[in-house]
C-alpha cells in the first residue's frame, strides 16, 4: 500500500491525501476537482500562506518579490519553468511583498527576489537574488 501525502489544493486550499506513487500523475482536489500538482506557481497571501506552507508534505519554495523589481520580473519566467519541471517534487509559490508587507516582515525579507524553502512548515533554506533556470533547479534540489 502506497503512503499518502497531504497536498494542499492550490485553488481552494483544502487538504487532500495523495498516494505517493501517484505524484507524477498529480491527482485532483476532492473538494473543487482542480489539479493538485499542475506545475503552476501559486500566489500566496496572508490568508492562505500558513495553511499552504504548514499542511503540504512536499517542500514549498516561495519567491518573495515585488512588481517594481527588475530582477524579480526577469526571474518570473524562470520560476514558472521551474514550477513545471519540479511539479511532483517541490511546490512553487510567490508572495508579493508590496501587497503582503506583514509576511515580508515576518520572514525578514530584506532584499528581493528572495527564495525561501519550507519543509514541514519550517524554513530550511534561503537564497537572495535572481537565478537562471539551472541555478534555481540545482539550489531547489539540494538535500535539506
Amino acid at each position: 500500500m502506497a503512503e499518502n501525502l497531504h497536498i494542499v489544493c492550490p485553488h481552494c486550499f483544502s487538504v487532500n491525501r495523495l498516494p505517493q506513487d501517484k505524484l507524477a500523475h498529480g491527482g485532483k482536489c476532492g473538494k473543487c476537482r482542480a489539479a493538485l500538482l499542475s506545475g503552476q506557481v501559486v500566489n500566496l497571501n496572508s490568508q492562505n500562506f500558513s495553511r499552504f506552507i504548514s499542511r503540504n508534505e512536499l517542500p514549498v519554495l516561495v519567491d518573495f518579490w515585488a512588481p517594481w523589481c527588475g530582477p524579480c520580473k526577469m526571474m518570473a519566467p524562470v520560476f514558472a519553468q521551474a514550477a513545471q519541471q519540479l511539479r511532483a517534487e517541490i511546490l512553487l509559490a510567490k508572495v508579493d511583498t508590496e501587497a503582503e508587507q506583514d509576511l515580508a516582515m515576518q520572514f525578514g525579507i530584506r532584499s528581493i527576489p528572495s527564495l525561501v524553502m519550507f519543509k514541514g512548515g519550517n524554513e530550511v533554506g534561503r537564497m537572495a537574488g535572481a537565478m537562471d533556470l539551472n541555478g534555481l533547479m540545482s539550489w531547489a534540489r539540494q538535500p535539506r
